[in-house]
């Protein structure tokens, strides 16, 4: 996945499309990512004690990887991410459009 965490992203495609937020959290083996601000959904809660009331908490979904742009912190932005080897065989990310690396 060329997205990790913390990254700031652009959302493409859905009801928060031009959205930019930090990633929070990302599943790899389902493809997809949670974005800090986008994608919220409500949880109703039921109350845990006798007297106390329930509750509406609302959260981030996970969005998929491929609804997302990485925004590189050089140029602000949103682009692919390609990879370089450095010297001493390091692999990095770069920006396809500044081609500085992320």
């Amino acid at each position: 996945m060329r997205i990790i965490k913390g990254d700031k992203v652009k959302i493409l495609s859905g009801k928060d499309k031009g959205k930019i937020g930090k990633v929070l959290q990302i599943f790899n083996k389902k493809n997809r990512v949670t974005v800090e601000g986008a994608n919220l959904l409500f949880k109703n809660v039921r109350p845990k004690k006798q007297g106390e009331k329930g509750q509406r908490i609302q959260f981030p979904s996970p969005l998929m990887v491929s609804n997302v742009a990485l925004v590189c912190p050089k140029c602000n932005k949103p682009t692919r991410v390609g990879f370089k080897i450095l010297e001493g065989k390091t692999k990095t990310r770069s920006c396809k459009k500044c081609k500085q690396t992320i």
